[in-house]
């Protein structure tokens, strides 16, 4: 099979993807796409020059699916490893090796191609996902304080949301430079994402009554107020470490 895609720089770090993680093992249609059948096939394309993040992943996601059958992809077949921690490594590219996983993550692989050739690079793995599966497809900074994802499935892409260390970063639209590949370029007056992180930006302003009791709180008040906006964003249930912010994929497509 011909391994489609090309070798980038493999940057990675340990812990690097832990907050698209944590959000897997808490978004109910990814938990879903786990627990519908009693071994998922689950693909980390394109992990990088270690393996940490492929095992890290099949580490968190097997608390919602123990039996999992995790695979780690690669182009570049110098990174291809010795299977360790109940994870595979293999060759392949966005045809995903012959795979039909129930879930594929994808991240800061697209981030280093040309934006006109995304779509190219999603149909090829929405045609090899098993009936039902999902694609998580995003970009992060070097050490995972900001992440940004799209959330796919065979008809297109679901969902945006963005997530990050509400320590280390004081405004929402800071996060436009991790924007995925398909909207980076898109963050300029007239394009829907570019609006988003500006009401974004606003509503942290305004929820700055509830700034003493933590940025957290501060946040979620901040998500109340993008709510009443008509934004369509996800209220996210409980408490959680990370600030996130996720709206249908309507809400940010390009114009």
């Amino acid at each position: 099979m011909k391994r489609v895609g090309r070798i980038t720089r493999g940057t990675t770090n340990i812990n690097r993807l832990r907050r698209v993680d944590r959000w897997m093992v808490h978004d109910d249609a990814i938990v879903r796409v786990l627990t519908d059948m009693p071994q998922p096939v689950v693909v980390d394309l394109g992990y990088g020059a270690r393996p940490d993040t492929a095992v890290e992943m099949a580490l968190r996601l097997r608390k919602v699916a123990p039996e999992l059958r995790m695979v780690g992809l690669e182009i570049d077949p110098e990174r291809v490893v010795e299977p360790r921690a109940g994870v595979r490594f293999a060759l392949g590219g966005f045809e995903l090796a012959g795979l039909t996983p129930q879930l594929v993550r994808a991240f800061n692989v697209l981030r280093q191609y040309d934006e006109d050739e995304v779509a190219t690079a999603w149909a090829q793995m929405q045609a090899a996902l098993a009936p039902g599966g999902l694609i998580v497809e995003g970009t992060c900074d070097e050490i995972g304080r900001r992440c940004c994802w799209v959330v796919l499935d065979a008809d297109g892409p679901r969902t945006l949301t963005l997530c990050w260390s509400p320590e280390h970063t004081e405004r929402p639209s800071e996060l436009a430079e991790r924007l995925p590949k398909v909207l980076i370029h898109r963050n300029v007056p007239g394009e829907p994402v570019h609006r988003l992180l500006q009401l974004a930006d606003r509503c942290w302003d305004v929820a700055a009554t509830h700034a003493a009791y933590g940025p957290r709180i501060r946040w979620r008040q901040a998500l109340t107020l993008l709510d009443a906006q008509g934004t369509g964003v996800v209220i996210p249930r409980g408490r959680s470490v990370d600030n996130i912010l996720t709206v249908p994929w309507s809400a940010v497509a390009p114009r």
